[in-house]
């Protein structure tokens, strides 16, 4: 079994912070929601455990990686409320064990769609990228975002858009989609934190979220 290597591990701003302990990273990580590095940080830290009990719980590599991205997003909307010091909760004498605990939760639960169904691609997209992604995505206008997914996640033709915006009652032609499109992929990457964009997009000669949002699976 291979481990997938992330090469945010080696980018300057997540190294910085390894020689946190996991108790630091989870405080800055909880005191600073509009940072993204401390939780890059953690995934590093943890990716190979995660999904090495993952990979041996999996049908395939394509569902191993998208539990393993699934797995990583419940994670990062657990970490928000979670306290090591509570002794009341269940499986937090440590981080690590916390981590465990939340991947076996996670494998048990999982309803993964057949391979032929899953549109995540882990290289474009890793977990902390995909996390920061989606909630750039919710600020998008319901309209705006439903065209980014059918463009990027399903390779809608802006033609095709149109016309099924227009079946749903929406007045739009295939030349405002393409407008509609440019401002979505531009509101999204500003509305991912300045220090993902450095760690994902910076080394990108033209910077637009939309390289990456055909990872979503929606």
């Amino acid at each position: 079994m291979q481990i997938p290597q992330f090469s945010e591990s080696n980018h300057p701003i997540v190294k910085s912070l390894f020689h946190h302990s996991d108790q630091e990273l989870l405080t800055l990580f909880q005191r600073h929601p509009e940072q993204g590095k401390y939780f890059t940080a953690i995934f590093c830290r943890y990716s190979p455990i995660v999904y090495t009990l993952i990979r041996h719980s999996a049908r395939s590599p394509v569902q191993a990686e998208y539990l393993f991205a699934l797995t990583w997003r419940h994670i990062f909307y657990e970490l928000s409320g979670l306290d090591l010091r509570d002794e009341s909760t269940p499986g937090t004498s440590s981080f690590q064990n916390w981590l465990i605990n939340m991947t076996a939760f996670c494998i048990n639960q999982a309803d993964l769609p057949p391979v032929e169904e899953i549109h995540y691609d882990l290289k474009a997209a890793p977990p902390p990228f995909w996390c920061y992604l989606e909630q750039a995505l919710e600020q998008l206008q319901p309209v705006m975002r439903l065209m980014v997914i059918m463009a990027q996640t399903f390779h809608w033709s802006e033609t095709r858009i149109a016309a099924y915006l227009q079946a749903e009652g929406e007045v739009v032609s295939p030349a405002q989609v393409r407008t509609q499109l440019q401002t979505g992929y531009q509101t999204l990457e500003t509305a991912l934190p300045e220090d993902i964009r450095l760690i994902y997009l910076a080394q990108a000669a033209s910077i637009q979220a939309n390289a990456q949002v055909n990872a979503l699976s929606k």
